[in-house]
């Protein structure tokens, strides 16, 4: 009798869930019955779920399914599991389905964006390509209540304006086709909530293990500072935030109305006499239009300097000019130095240059110092006595004090917003085992720092001429 309440219980849990996302369906005229959905697939639980829902629903609205999955080819062998897995599911549905692949970090390397953006870019690439050839106008994403709550403390954190925190709409069209919508009927639903309704209906997912990896900045939002704020702050957390972002949302697309309005009018007012909101709004648009993160400090600099040359990455620059347009310019791209030059720190003292940079050093028994401008202190026996000093190269990665793990240094570069053309003339300094334990214009590095059994310390201070 237990187990049969049980399955009982877990059945009306599922059913449940399926009439809500039908709810949201409905209220939103996000799908028309009879039409064609391409369900995008990752084999996680939210987009396993996802294809459940609205297989179950098809029965009754006559939509005509097809799965797509695009492997991003970082994950290795976990995900082509993840594909296999995808592929099985697809079969046993009877589904037509489509698969893709591409390589993200050569796609981040040759743009000089991140490996999120780069996969972001080739995915929605793949996914309009594949429902432009099926005809079909609709493109159903996973996306639920707790990625709309990351996302808002994710921008909130980097700093962003009323339409970043607003979030995720139900519906919007595809940055890679404006033609083809991205359709979002899970939105209101939580993830604890699918986790439950898949485990009802016994829908199989895999698990991304880079999801419990805390030196990715949205897990650490995820796992530490959501259930922080919930805990101590705000039982009701996410009916807050989602509330605050409906609203911002809401303001925010005013301002863009208008922005859009001024772009696509043939007499515009003079682009100075807009109000501020509309202004920022306006740049932000053209930089998402030309393909590129319409960060705010980007936007800021566009609109307070008419044609002021800004660099987007190793082979753009962008400006405004006095009537409010954007202009990209290619410019040469800068190639990596591999000049290097070698120190031997045996001597308690010495000397060298390189790179435009002027290095002294000197080596102490440890104990008490007082902090001076352009000078670091190491533990001496870790750095070594062979020390390399050279440029930036591709697949460098450091780890700066007080950090959980290296990351790689042109992400820490564009973080501190270095300008590209400086960070190939800033100087690195490596131990023989090739292990980076400086980099000019960062914090020392977390592996050689001082600590209670260090033994000898190195002082090393630099001077660029």
């Amino acid at each position: 009798m237990d187990r049969l309440h049980a399955r009982e219980g877990r059945t009306a849990f599922l059913s449940g869930c399926i009439r809500q996302v039908e709810k949201s369906i409905k209220d939103r005229m996000l799908f028309r019955d009879g039409q064609k959905i391409l369900v995008a697939v990752s084999g996680g639980v939210d987009s396993m779920m996802l294809l459940h829902v609205l297989g179950q629903l098809s029965k009754t609205h006559g939509w005509k399914l097809t799965v797509a999955h695009f492997n991003h080819q970082l994950r290795g062998a976990a995900g082509d599991a993840d594909e296999r897995l995808v592929r099985q599911e697809a079969r046993s549905l009877r589904l037509p389905s489509a698969f893709g692949r591409g390589d993200v970090g050569a796609a981040a390397r040759r743009a000089g964006i991140s490996l999120e953006m780069a996969g972001r870019k080739l995915r929605h690439d793949f996914l309009a390509r594949t429902a432009r050839r099926r005809r079909i106008p609709a493109i159903a994403l996973g996306h639920h209540a707790d990625d709309q709550v990351e996302l808002f403390f994710l921008r909130l954190l980097r700093g962003t304006g009323g339409q970043g925190l607003a979030g995720m709409q139900w519906s919007n069209p595809s940055p890679s086709d404006p033609l083809i919508l991205l359709v979002r009927p899970l939105l209101d639903q939580s993830k604890a909530a699918l986790r439950q309704a898949a485990g009802a209906a016994g829908v199989r997912h895999r698990e991304d293990a880079t999801n419990a990896a805390l030196d990715i900045h949205r897990n650490r939002v995820r796992r530490e500072l959501i259930p922080l704020l919930r805990r101590h702050y705000q039982p009701r957390l996410e009916q807050r935030v989602l509330r605050l972002m409906d609203l911002a949302g809401a303001e925010a697309d005013v301002v863009a109305g208008l922005a859009a309005r001024w772009l696509e009018g043939s007499r515009r007012a003079k682009f100075n006499r807009l109000a501020l909101a509309v202004q920022r709004r306006v740049i932000y648009m053209q930089l998402s239009r030309l393909g590129h993160a319409p960060d705010f400090d980007l936007v800021e600099r566009l609109r307070a300097a008419p044609n002021a040359v800004v660099a987007l990455n190793a082979g753009q620059t962008i400006r405004r000019d006095a009537e409010g347009m954007l202009r990209l310019q290619k410019t040469a791209p800068i190639k990596f130095d591999s000049a290097r030059g070698g120190i031997v720190l045996a001597k308690r003292t010495g000397r060298a240059g390189f790179g435009g940079l002027r290095l002294s050093w000197e080596i102490k028994e440890a104990g008490d110092f007082a902090p001076e401008a352009n000078v670091e202190y190491f533990d001496a026996d870790k750095v070594g006595e062979k020390v390399w000093l050279r440029h930036w190269q591709p697949g460098d990665r450091f780890q700066p004090i007080g950090t959980r793990s290296a990351r790689k240094l042109q992400d820490l570069f564009t973080n501190m917003k270095v300008p590209r053309a400086q960070r190939h003339r800033r100087v690195v300094a490596a131990t023989a085992r090739g292990e980076l334990f400086w980099v000019e214009g960062l914090r020392m590095s977390e592996g050689f720092k001082l600590g209670p059994k260090t033994v000898r310390r190195l002082k090393w201070r630099w001077r660029r001429e």
